[in-house]
């Protein structure tokens, strides 16, 4: 069937998105699941924070809206602006899916709803990740704010997407009020030439280690510092290239201070680029959650399935959000928990095993063509169209 026969052509969907995707470690998830959602015949409008009008992001529009700088109240103007695009659309749209930072704002379009007549669109909240938080008032209030953004969607949206079943259990999203969940991807293409361009180490060469995502304390990132450290004390060779920023990132430009080059703090890098940065690695560290942490177990690891695609083996806890993708694949090597002692063994595994780390990033780059943000496209549309019918 082509595009200009499906019966998908009259679905429009305005994705509200709080904050500037350009800038964003996940901005994949939005700008992916957009192109292919546009790809079966949605007509998709991807709001994002930025200066005003249409921009191309990788390839995919996005309209921006502009986002003043300060604290909370950003987000506020943020929103009324959005709520204006919104209002002037609304006799097109069908479904408004927003996240727990916006629900506050979008479900003002409930009430009015109520209020004037005409057309509205539904309203779907969708909950991908509880963002780390500090212990600051900044923390605090993001905490607050979550638990309220839960309680305003169970009340008042018209349904509710998540990244994973256990996700939803976790923000106990009422079972008739899920109308479905849809997983991280990947685009195996677009990191499959990581592998060519890889120097695979040889003898007594250093191990490339390599962690892309926020630095953050419940990351245990420190604890892998001291791994490496008492890993290198013991006769192994690893180098630890930490990219991106976060609160943790003080403690960990401090260690590296002291590491003599054996460990470096780089600042975030563009999206595009990151294919680029993997192909310099030798194993993938994702984060490192004990077994029992329930935020990551509900997660869906993004970066998981990026080091995969780059054909790299990968360094990871046994929380069920790694296993769950893994499964009996041999290209992880596994801490059981998340203590120095633990990863120090993880790591001793990844240098007793550097002669077959080529055949296991092989390995990992053909499990990552079950993990596609077409597939995961596809379960979002599914369960969109489920929620449209019974509405």
């Amino acid at each position: 069937m082509s595009s200009g026969e499906s019966p998908l052509d009259t679905r429009h969907l305005a994705w509200v998105y709080p904050g500037s995707l350009s800038e964003a470690l996940d901005s994949a998830t939005w700008l992916e699941t957009t192109r292919e959602l546009r790809l079966v015949g949605w007509r998709v409008t991807l709001l994002a924070a930025g200066p005003v009008g249409e921009r191309s992001l990788r390839g995919v529009g996005v309209r921006c809206v502009p986002q003043p700088e300060v604290y909370f109240l950003r987000q506020l103007v943020y929103h009324a602006r959005v709520l204006r695009v919104l209002a002037s659309e609304r006799r097109s749209l069908d479904l408004v899916l927003f996240h727990q930072m916006s629900a506050p704002w979008m479900l003002l379009l409930r009430l009015a709803r109520r209020l004037a007549p005409g057309h509205f669109p539904l309203l779907v909240m969708d909950t991908r990740d509880l963002h780390p938080v500090e212990g600051d008032w900044k923390g605090r209030l993001r905490i607050s704010f979550l638990m309220f953004a839960h309680r305003l969607a169970n009340r008042w949206a018209h349904g509710q997407t998540a990244i994973t079943d256990r996700m939803a259990e976790l923000v106990r999203i009422p079972p008739q009020h899920l109308w479905g969940t849809w997983p991280s991807g990947v685009i195996p293409d677009r990191f499959a030439p990581a592998q060519q361009m890889r120097h695979w180490p040889s003898g007594g060469e250093p191990l490339q280690l390599i962690y892309v995502g926020r630095l953050q304390n419940e990351r245990n990132l420190v604890e892998l510092c001291q791994a490496v450290e008492r890993s290198n004390a013991d006769g192994m060779a690893f180098v630890l290239s930490l990219v991106g920023d976060g609160a943790e990132s003080a403690a960990l430009e401090r260690f590296a201070a002291g590491a003599e080059g054996r460990v470096r703090v780089v600042p975030p890098i563009p999206h595009d680029r990151v294919p680029e940065l993997l192909s310099q690695a030798h194993i993938g560290v994702t984060s490192l959650p004990p077994p029992e942490d329930k935020k990551y177990q509900a997660s869906s690891p993004l970066k998981l399935l990026e080091y995969m695609a780059a054909g790299l083996p990968v360094l990871a806890t046994r929380n069920v959000c790694h296993t769950d993708v893994v499964g009996s694949g041999q290209y992880a090597f596994w801490a059981e928990d998340a203590s120095v002692d633990s990863l120090y063994l993880a790591l001793k595994r990844a240098w007793l095993a550097r002669l077959s780390l080529r055949e296991l990033g092989e390995e990992a780059a053909t499990a990552a063509q079950d993990w596609t943000w077409q597939e995961s496209a596809k379960k979002l549309a599914s369960a969109l169209e489920g929620g449209l019918g019974s509405s």
